[in-house]
């Protein structure tokens, strides 16, 4: 009988981009999973930083807008991350100081 481990709720175990991180401003979310969120539509590109781990930004390429605006909307931020995004492959940037659009206004 063979049992499965739990999935993490954030990527991990894959080294850090060796190139410098676009810039994609994140706004903070309602979620238990994820801590803020951010979109580049002249990129497709969405970024996420989730609440535990390191507070690496994960940039997934290729995400439609209107999968992004939805995304905004979900009453889980956290379900829809899993459904919709989870198996994206993804660039992982280091953390960085809390400065884009969190500390905005």
């Amino acid at each position: 009988r063979f049992t499965t481990m739990p999935r993490p709720a954030f990527p991990v175990a894959k080294p850090f981009s060796d190139q410098p991180r676009p810039p994609i401003a994140l706004n903070p979310v309602p979620s238990n999973q994820i801590e803020s969120i951010g979109y580049d539509s002249s990129t497709s590109t969405l970024a996420v930083r989730f609440r535990r781990g390191t507070g690496a930004i994960y940039h997934y390429p290729g995400v439609l807008a209107a999968t992004y605006d939805a995304f905004v909307e979900a009453e889980s931020k956290g379900q829809f991350f899993d459904k919709n995004f989870k198996s994206l492959g993804f660039e992982k940037f280091p953390a960085e100081p809390v400065a884009d659009a969190e500390q905005a206004g």
